[in-house]
């Protein structure tokens, strides 16, 4: 079976992306690659085709993008905070435009189902609209002053060029929850997509692009990097850059939470999960099922979020194990473009190896394999299919301690009183996003109590996945402690000011000194 009876990928021209190998730089197209630079081939995961091949950037490009952003900050930061609120605007209504063929790319690009592509750019634009309210609400507090005749309060400036390294599954997302926050503030951002999905964010340098020329406003506002680790290292260490907010693998988070931290700047780090979901005797096991399902298998088990860790009570397991292996085999697996199919594939083939390989890992502790963990292959697919996993397990397994980056479910069960099973949650390295499902009031109030959940996330009746961008989003323990997205999530990318005002004609010293001369 060709692929292209299943898609049409005239998509990518609708977004400035040549069909097949078109060659890109750093912020500008070529019709041929440059002999003197390193490249990468762009593969979708979906079918295995070379998309494009890119040019890998140096530190002389970052370099340039640094000095560029510099000078395009000097005018953003002046520019008055409504005003740059309605450039935000008008990107989310560019966005809104491009809707399906950006959705579409990033399902080719990444592999996440159409659906959850879409729902990837409708974050977007729902986290301009965020922004650009948020831009008439940057508000500082007044405090009174002990002394007479003073007036103190503190305002919020802009830090200057923020960095944004994001993460592959989520290729677009993240970096407007961080990007448009940050304009809004009077920021600047280069952008440093995952070097395995960076065609989306051309597609979205395009689209942003066409906007700023619109409003005559310079180069520099909005930028992007394509590179390797060592290019995300380099921001890290540099200077000119306050804040590094970074989104990956807590390994990742490490060494640019070490390398910022070294220099005295900030991080805004967004982390490792191993998140779990917990069914009381209590809950709707139905509806419990259906958050499972999607928090399991939802991106191929890709997510963040994604749910790992199913605790249910004893009294409700055998049901819940028995509606799960009902399910599972019915999971349509296919091309992530075909509207039919609910799993789409892993990243790669590393992704594929490191799946079996916990499986194997986790039998070989003591678990027992339920269903799946064989690969899934059909012509016109690539090789990076795998039948979604569940695996009966105990929570101190190593494997089961660490995070996997794909669908593999590892049920446990708990016995007793709801403390129990927070517990059991709260007993691993991460902290980013949890559930329960329970109908009964004391146990919802002891998961959302100061003993309860220990993670950033706390939901009841909903799932582990699918936060909405008013919330701040982020995680506690090895999930870094950063929040992005909503709330007073936009702190993060200012820096704070005490101002006191004398108005009077005399000199009064807080507490009482007295120093005359």
């Amino acid at each position: 079976m060709n692929t292209n009876t299943i898609i049409n990928l005239d998509f990518l021209a609708e977004l400035g992306i040549q069909k097949r190998n078109p060659a890109f730089s750093t912020g500008r197209t070529f019709a041929s690659l440059d002999s003197s630079r390193a490249t990468r081939k762009i593969v979708s995961p979906t079918d295995g085709q070379v998309i494009a091949e890119v040019e890998m950037a140096t530190q002389e490009d970052l370099d340039h993008i640094v000095a560029t952003s510099q000078k395009a900050y000097e005018n953003w930061k002046i520019l008055p905070a409504p005003r740059r609120g309605e450039i935000v605007r008008q990107i989310g209504e560019a966005l809104r435009k491009y809707k399906d063929p950006l959705g579409k790319l990033v399902t080719y690009e990444m592999g996440k189902i159409y659906q959850e592509g879409l729902g990837e750019v409708q974050e977007m634009i729902d986290i301009c609209d965020f922004a650009v309210g948020q831009s008439r609400q940057l508000y500082g507090l007044e405090m009174k002053s002990e002394r007479q005749d003073h007036r103190m309060f503190e305002q919020w400036h802009p830090l200057g060029i923020v960095g944004i390294i994001s993460a592959f599954n989520f290729p677009v997302a993240v970096w407007s929850w961080n990007a448009m926050i940050a304009a809004i503030g009077g920021n600047v951002s280069i952008w440093k997509p995952s070097e395995k999905t960076p065609l989306t964010a051309i597609a979205c340098q395009n689209i942003l692009q066409d906007v700023l020329k619109a409003n005559d406003l310079p180069e520099g506002i909005f930028s992007y990097i394509i590179g390797d680790a060592a290019i995300g290292a380099s921001m890290s260490h540099d200077t000119r850059i306050p804040l590094v907010s970074a989104t990956g693998s807590t390994r990742m988070g490490k060494k640019v939470a070490e390398a910022v931290g070294a220099r005295l700047g900030k991080s805004l780090l967004e982390l490792g999960g191993n998140n779990a979901l917990i069914i009381t005797e209590n809950a709707d096991v139905e509806m419990a099922i259906r958050a499972t399902v999607f928090g399991a298998v939802g991106t191929c088990g890709q997510r963040c979020t994604s749910t790992r860790r199913l605790i249910v009570h004893a009294s409700q397991y055998d049901k819940v194990k028995e509606r799960l292996l009902k399910i599972y085999p019915s999971l349509s697996i296919g091309h992530p473009l075909d509207e039919s199919s609910l799993v789409g594939p892993l990243i790669d083939n590393d992704a594929v190896d490191a799946f079996k390989a916990a499986i194997n890992k986790a039998t070989s502790e003591g678990g027992k394999l339920l269903i799946g963990g064989e690969s899934y292959s059909k012509e016109g697919l690539s090789s990076n299919y795998v039948h979604p996993a569940i695996v009966e397990a105990e929570n101190h397994y190593q494997i089961v301690q660490d995070e996997t980056f794909a669908p593999i479910l590892y049920l446990i069960k708990y016995d007793g009183e709801v403390e129990n099973a927070i517990r059991i949650q709260n007993d691993v390295k991460q902290g980013l996003s949890s559930a329960i499902f329970t109908n009964h009031l004391l146990e919802s109030e002891a998961f959302l109590s100061a003993a309860g959940s220990d993670c950033g996330i706390a939901n009841i009746n909903i799932g582990t996945s699918g936060a909405e961008i008013g919330g701040a989003f982020g995680g506690e323990k090895e999930t870094g402690g950063g929040r992005e997205s909503g709330s007073d999530a936009w702190k993060a990318y200012m820096r704070r000011q005490t101002n006191t005002v004398n108005y009077g004609r005399v000199l009064p010293l807080a507490q009482g000194i007295k120093f005359d001369i």
